[in-house]
C-alpha cells in the first residue's frame, strides 16, 4: 500500500483578522517546506493557476491530494497572546469553492489555555485529486491576532476501497 505525504510548516507570523470568520493558513513553497515529494503543494496549481506571493495568496494554503484515498490530516497552531475568549480551527475540502464546494470537518472552538496557545488536531477523511484541502483558523478578539507558527500535514493511503 502506497502512502502519499505532504508536510507543511510556517514559522513566520500570519495576521488573522478580527472578523469572526475562518481564514486559510498559508504556507511557503520550495526549500521552506517540510516535505512534498509527491508535489501536492506547488506554486503551479493543478487547475492551471500560478501563485505569485505565497504569504498573501490563500491558494498557498491548499494541499491538492495526488491520489484518492483515506487521508490523515494533522495540524498544529500557535497563537500570540490576545484578548480573545475563543480560538477556532477546522479542516476544509475545497475552501475556495474551486471544484466541489467548501466542505468543513473537524471544527473546534476552544477557550484559551492558561499558558501558551498551542493546539494540535488530527482527523481522517476521504480525499480526491482535484479537490484541495486546507487548514483554517479564526478567533473572536476585537483586534487582528497573529498565528506565530503552524503545521499542516496530509498522509493518504491510496489502496483503500471507496
Amino acid at each position: 500500500m502506497a502512502t502519499y505525504v505532504c508536510s507543511l510548516i510556517r514559522d513566520t507570523p500570519q495576521l488573522i483578522p478580527a472578523d469572526g470568520g475562518y481564514h486559510i493558513i498559508r504556507f511557503p513553497f520550495g526549500s521552506s517546506e517540510s516535505y512534498d515529494a509527491h508535489t501536492m503543494h506547488q506554486v503551479a496549481q493543478p487547475d492551471g493557476y500560478t501563485i505569485g506571493a505565497w504569504d498573501s495568496d490563500d491558494r498557498s494554503g491548499l494541499i491538492w491530494p495526488r491520489v484518492a484515498g483515506w487521508a490523515t490530516l494533522t495540524a498544529n497552531i500557535h497563537w500570540e497572546a490576545g484578548g480573545y475568549s475563543e480560538l477556532r480551527d477546522r479542516f476544509v475540502r475545497d475552501p475556495l469553492d474551486l471544484t466541489t464546494g467548501a466542505d468543513s470537518t473537524a471544527t473546534d472552538h476552544r477557550p484559551p489555555s492558561p499558558g501558551m496557545q498551542c493546539f494540535t488536531k488530527h482527523h481522517e477523511i476521504f480525499v480526491h485529486p482535484g479537490t484541495p484541502v486546507a487548514f483554517l483558523a479564526g478567533h473572536n478578539d476585537s483586534v487582528a491576532r497573529k498565528v506565530v507558527h503552524a503545521q499542516f500535514k496530509l498522509a493518504v493511503e491510496s489502496d483503500v476501497a471507496q
